[in-house]
């Protein structure tokens, strides 16, 4: 296994651009990561990277090399992949990712349940509303809310998600109620923005009576955490566009109230992406199968 486990430690480092990140993706220590690609090196009489102090570059050999790691380790994922369908007892590590209000609402909870069905299968949930790259962090599955930008990738989709803009009745009673989708621009809004590294700028698509309208929003506060913004909603402190599911509990309790509900934003999608192999893992097939239809069966009705 000694020649596998360098093969796959320079998968993921070429992937990943760093001994340091591919490291703690693999849990091994840096030194561990080194080793191993020097002894590949050694074995194979090339350099794969070039290394400088802060640049880590692959080879041209590094990079035909590249091609071929990952059809071994496509062939041994594969291989033992059959063997769990024949035993019936699926086991191994899965990497799953998800949106944080998904991953906290509607996966999170349903793991142990999955654990008990399937002890030998272990979970490494990552909770990040960022967009993630499947293949560059070795993600088995990743759930989203909206539309893939990467189209080489399978997907499931779970359900449309009814979303709504609310706020704390605290924040109506001081700003008022805007009347239309216009209000929420000419009346300067507090709209409170999801925004990460390469966020696209804000629009929110809503349903008016002449057709879906993208509104371009602003405010004074923005965040890349989801339940951040629910919180300064709560707060009293702007409006805020979500998917009910994430805030039913706060609207039943009236702490949050809608806003244009005859204006609302245009539902979402929620699916599932995975690579596109010739065969699926059998675990990876058996976690998503399972979390589809938990997450169907607790959407709130009307979500």
């Amino acid at each position: 296994m000694a020649y596998l486990d360098n093969v796959r430690t320079f998968a993921r480092v070429y992937e990943l651009g760093s001994m340091s990140a591919a490291a703690r993706d693999l849990r091994i220590s840096a030194a561990v990561a080194s080793s191993r690609i020097s002894q590949l090196e050694e074995h194979l009489g090339v350099r794969l990277f070039q290394r400088t102090t802060r640049m880590l570059n692959p080879t041209e050999q590094g990079q035909i090399f590249y091609a071929g790691a990952v059809r071994i380790l496509e062939a041994v994922d594969e291989a033992e992949a059959e063997i769990s369908d024949v035993t019936e007892n699926p086991r191994g590590t899965l990497y799953i990712a998800a949106p944080l209000g998904v991953g906290q609402r509607l996966i999170a909870p349903a793991v142990p349940k999955f654990r008990e069905k399937y002890p030998q299968v272990h979970i490494r949930l990552r909770l990040s509303d960022r967009r993630l790259d499947i293949t560059a962090e070795g993600l088995d599955a990743v759930f989203i809310l909206g539309q893939p930008e990467d189209s080489s990738l399978r997907i499931r989709k779970i359900a449309d998600c009814s979303r709504i803009l609310c706020a704390s009745p605290d924040y109506i009673a001081r700003r008022g109620q805007p009347r239309s989708s216009a209000d929420l621009v000419t009346d300067g809004h507090d709209c409170l923005n999801l925004r990460f590294p390469g966020a696209p700028e804000f629009q929110w698509p809503l349903q008016t009576p002449d057709g879906v309208k993208r509104i371009p929003v602003t405010g004074p506060l923005e965040c890349d955490h989801g339940e951040v913004l629910t919180g300064w909603a709560l707060d009293g402190l702007g409006i805020v566009l979500k998917p009910v599911f994430e805030v039913v509990e706060h609207l039943r309790a009236r702490r949050l109230v809608p806003v244009l509900p005859k204006e609302p934003p245009v539902p979402v999608q929620m699916a599932c992406l995975y690579a596109h192999r010739r065969r699926q893992d059998p675990k990876a097939r058996l976690f998503i199968d399972f979390m589809v239809d938990h997450i169907q069966r607790s959407l709130p009705e009307g979500a």
